[in-house]
């Protein structure tokens, strides 16, 4: 069964390491670096720039429509063969998000809220970016139910740094 395995930054060479994974998507604010681990080959290396924010803030890049696209394109070219790794900043948002959104889109007969109760067994400490999901919600026409799914089981746990995950097509 392919897997999506979601972590830090700071974890990233490990979780590449221990999972086998071969596609990486990365997640942070513009101008983060990031050094791709040599295990994973720059096609299957999606970065992403994007702040963790649901509102317009000065400076920072609110996740747009173009972001959700990108995105979905790099998933929907996985092999599902090899693992996939999603990351950001520390674990929490932006990845988890992204996490659900690929469960979502591609197994689309998956119910939006067994999804995203399989998040919350997966990572006590999940909390999607909930701008994120919507843009996700619209585009692959869930009609709510993905929004709606990810408010259900609310805030995770405070951390500064998500445990790694494992979620399941």
């Amino acid at each position: 069964m392919p897997r999506l395995h979601v972590c830090s930054l700071a974890r990233i060479d490990d979780e590449v390491a221990r999972t086998g994974a071969r596609s990486l998507v990365t997640l942070l604010s513009p101008g983060t670096p990031i050094t791709r681990p040599p295990d994973i080959v720059e096609t299957r290396h999606l970065n992403i720039a994007m702040s963790d924010i649901l509102d317009h803030l000065p400076g920072q890049v609110r996740p747009e429509m173009t972001h959700l696209d990108a995105f979905l394109l790099f998933v929907r070219q996985w092999d599902r063969v090899h693992p996939m790794l999603i990351h950001c900043f520390a674990g929490v948002s932006r990845s988890t998000a992204s996490a659900y959104i690929a469960v979502c889109a591609l197994s689309p007969h998956r119910d939006e809220h067994e999804v995203a109760q399989a998040l919350r067994a997966a990572s006590p400490t999940a909390t999607p970016n909930l701008r994120f999901v919507a843009l996700a919600d619209e585009r692959l026409e869930r009609g709510g139910r993905m929004v709606a799914a990810i408010e259900k089981i609310g805030r995770g746990e405070e951390c500064m740094e998500g445990v790694p995950f494992a979620l399941e097509l």
